[in-house]
């Protein structure tokens, strides 16, 4: 009589104590990290890095300590009795801090497809599953945004994603940034605007080679609305010679963006690691994760949709609102929908 409330609570107190029981395991791994942090400082105390024999000043020295430079670290130099590039973007010949991880990077990524691809199976499994999902994925979400037509850059655009997502996840791993041999490549504006100069190469080609060289620069500079007056070409001129200066800031805004907020966000990042204790910044660096997810995918996106709207000739554009506008009789009044039948006509 008595052990059917007793079995009742079982299954209540069960949960209760598995929290209680994450609760503390919790609690013991962040006085682990106190406990580190507290041995390291002892240990290894920190230093002034400008200056080592001055004595050190919190929070300016910790501060300055975990920044990054944002001229990044030269690994080889074949010209060493040049002096040092001081510019933000730069044309030296030389092998930087942040392409040597980008090299990394291609690597690990490379690797991982031909391990991946490698004596495929019918039924995937392991690494090959996950290396078809992340491609099937991109795949379709690009085909959704292009259409068909897209098929054919969706190997670019996959490419581009996964190795800006890499690129910017590698500055979250604790080695980059730490020692001078590596940096996130993303942090630096001159790959990303190698990046945006590749993006800025493929969409021009690609529409050269679908609409040829006088189909593609017609769609900027047209002579069609001359036939409606000086005034309509004129204007017509000048809108065009617009769109086709705008072309040049594309890459422009694709390279600061992606450069801005990879690097704006390991500040950040810097800062609250200088100025707290270990366990508060776990919460930025998932918030720094899903930034560079989201920088990754908006680069991929914007260089697909770019593409697709260079190889579209100015026909393409207008000829389906056209073809409506022909089919609407005199006065502009259609069918309505309640009168159409289910097959798309008027009833």
């Amino acid at each position: 009589m008595t052990s059917e409330p007793e079995a009742a609570t079982i299954p209540a107190e069960a949960p209760k104590a598995a929290s209680k029981r994450r609760r503390n395991i919790l609690l013991l791994a962040m006085l682990g990290v106190i406990v580190v942090d507290v041995v390291a400082f002892i240990l290894v105390p920190p230093v002034n890095k400008e200056d080592p024999s001055a004595p050190y000043s919190w929070p300016a020295d910790a501060i300055k300590g975990n920044i990054e430079p944002i001229l990044p670290h030269v690994v080889w130099d074949p010209t060493p009795d040049s002096p040092p590039a001081t510019d933000l973007i730069t044309f030296d010949v030389t092998i930087s801090s942040s392409l040597f991880t980008m090299w990394i990077v291609m690597l690990i990524a490379i690797v991982l497809v031909i391990a991946g691809t490698r004596g495929r199976k019918e039924v995937p499994g392991g690494l090959q599953n996950i290396v078809e999902f992340v491609y099937e994925s991109l795949s379709n979400f690009g085909t959704s945004l292009g259409g068909p037509k897209a098929k054919a850059f969706i190997p670019l655009f996959a490419s581009l994603f996964v190795l800006i997502i890499l690129s910017n996840w590698s500055g979250l791993v604790p080695p980059v940034g730490k020692v001078e041999l590596l940096r996130a490549p993303t942090s630096d504006i001159n790959v990303t605007l190698g990046l945006a100069l590749v993006s800025f190469t493929t969409f021009h080609v690609s529409g050269v080679r679908a609409l040829g060289v006088g189909g593609y620069f017609g769609k900027f500079f047209s002579l069609r609305e001359f036939k409606n007056g000086a005034a309509a070409g004129l204007i017509a001129l000048f809108v065009g010679l617009m769109e086709f200066i705008l072309e040049f800031v594309k890459p422009i805004t694709l390279a600061m963006r992606l450069f801005g907020n990879i690097y704006g966000g390991e500040l950040a990042l810097a800062v609250i690691t200088s100025l707290t204790i270990a366990i508060i910044p776990v919460a930025l660096i998932g918030l720094e994760t899903f930034v560079g997810f989201v920088q990754a995918l908006i680069f991929s996106v914007l260089t697909l949709i770019f593409t697709m709207l260079a190889i579209e000739g100015h026909h393409d554009e207008h000829g389906e609102a056209h073809d409506v506008v022909e089919e609407m009789p005199n006065g502009g009044m259609g069918p309505t929908v309640e009168s159409l039948t289910p097959h798309g006509q008027a009833a």
